[in-house]
């Protein structure tokens, strides 16, 4: 494992562990009927938005090489931001939170199938598996509880399921794996910053007509101090940063084993659950972890003929060569 790689793996598993923690968090703020989902996703977009602004005066300025890199930044703001949040959102309003849980695990999957067919990136047995084997730990820790004696039943959750709500839960995973896999040289090619700087402020400027009359019509006044703690972390933690560092693991890790970093957040969710007395220890989240984390494992040492990889490999064994 190289330098690199070993960035983007602490990279992607840091903006896990915050994605995990958002989850909780975000839960709780949106409990109150001052916090809708609608304002978590537009505090996100905007604010976002504007701390990259900030943020950007104080690195070393990066131009953008190509006019056509604006209109490509558009669509990677669409796909990675509106289509992924916004449509996340609105799925989870409509769907039970276990239906929007097991969703969420066709990540790694999609991006996968996609990564086969647009970068000719091989689906190799250690990585079909290493993906299933996550699966089935982040299925694990979502259906863990109904499995041991004396669960309630699924109902008893009193969220009903929607198949709109399905379907566009999944839609969100599918316009995430497009990003990952069609703009991976607009990810190599630039900053973090300047990235995310552009692929926020198209994302606004496609909210604004969606969300200049909610936002008119929220009561400011009355969102606590918690709630507003709880915004500013989902802000601040759970999108700034993650979109700050995430770019550095799909900057040298394959698209695929990027994706599978989403079956961590479960893992992070239900760590925090237990310690803040929401959920309760057993054994097979113990067996849902180990399932999670050797899938990641398995993904990692697969086989990689991405064209970049292959022409690595080539040059290597040239410098070995006895010639």
């Amino acid at each position: 494992m190289t330098k690199e790689q070993k960035f983007g793996h602490l990279a992607m598993l840091g903006a896990s562990v915050m994605w995990g923690l958002m989850a909780p968090i975000s839960k709780a703020a949106m409990n109150s009927d001052a916090v809708s989902a609608m304002l978590v996703a537009d505090v996100r977009i905007f604010g976002a938005a504007i701390l990259f602004w900030i943020f950007s005066l104080f690195t070393k300025g990066e131009k953008v090489a190509h006019k056509s890199d604006y209109v490509r930044f558009f669509f990677a703001g669409l796909f990675a931001i509106i289509l992924n949040q916004c449509v996340y959102v609105t799925g989870v309003s409509m769907t039970s939170p276990v239906d929007a849980s097991i969703i969420t695990t066709t990540l790694p999957i999609v991006t996968m199938i996609f990564a086969a067919i647009f970068i000719k990136e091989p689906i190799t047995g250690r990585k079909a598996g290493g993906v299933l084997l996550g699966a089935c730990g982040a299925l694990l820790l979502v259906f863990g509880n109904r499995l041991l004696p004396g669960a309630a039943p699924a109902a008893a959750a009193g969220h009903s399921s929607s198949l709109t709500g399905d379907l566009l839960c999944f839609l969100a995973q599918c316009s995430y794996a497009v990003y990952l896999v069609i703009f991976r040289d607009l990810i190599k090619r630039y900053s973090a910053v300047t990235l995310m700087k552009w692929m926020f402020t198209f994302a606004s400027v496609i909210m604004i007509p969606v969300s200049a009359r909610s936002l008119a019509l929220t009561g400011w006044s009355s969102i606590s101090l918690t709630e507003y703690a709880e915004l500013a972390y989902v802000l601040v933690f759970g999108t700034f940063l993650c979109y700050l560092i995430v770019p550095v693991g799909q900057k040298f890790l394959r698209p695929t084993l990027v994706a599978m970093y989403n079956y961590v957040q479960p893992v992070v969710a239900t760590i925090a659950a237990i310690i803040w007395g929401m959920d309760t220890f057993n054994i097979l989240k113990v067996v849902a972890v180990v399932f999670i984390f050797s899938g990641v494992l398995l993904v990692n040492r697969s086989k990689a003929r991405h064209p970049e990889d292959e022409a690595r490999r080539v040059v290597q064994a040239d410098l070995q060569s006895p010639s």
